[in-house]
């Protein structure tokens, strides 16, 4: 159950940055657009705190450490390996934990990941 959840916050984060990448290069800026998410659509506290740490950039210090959510992706796709169920998105979450660290971002929280495609 924890790594399912976990799983799931990971998803949020990277689907945050990639949509604040996006939207940051089109010239809007990433704290009126998380307003607009958290005001409507994404007015749940995954979307609101993560969301918050990637449009400011503020990854330190950690709530949860990146070495931490890469440790529990590869343990969700172990699990998913011994059940026999395929989780594409389980795999691009580990390169991207994988990325961070290999930058330096061992003591930053896992939501950095969200800053890697800016």
């Amino acid at each position: 159950m924890k790594l399912s959840g976990n799983f799931l916050i990971a998803s949020v984060i990277e689907a945050l940055g990639e949509a604040m990448a996006l939207v940051g290069k089109a010239g809007i800026d990433r704290r009126q657009y998380l307003e607009i998410l958290t005001s409507t659509l994404f007015g749940t506290p995954v979307y609101k705190t993560y969301g918050a740490l990637i449009a400011d950039g503020v990854f330190e210090p950690p709530g949860f450490a990146a070495p931490l959510g890469l440790k529990d992706i590869r343990l969700t796709l172990a699990a998913a390996e011994d059940l026999r169920v395929p989780l594409p998105l389980a795999s691009l979450l580990r390169d991207r934990l994988l990325t961070l660290l290999a930058r330096g971002g061992d003591r930053l929280d896992w939501s950095a990941i969200g800053r890697l495609e800016a």
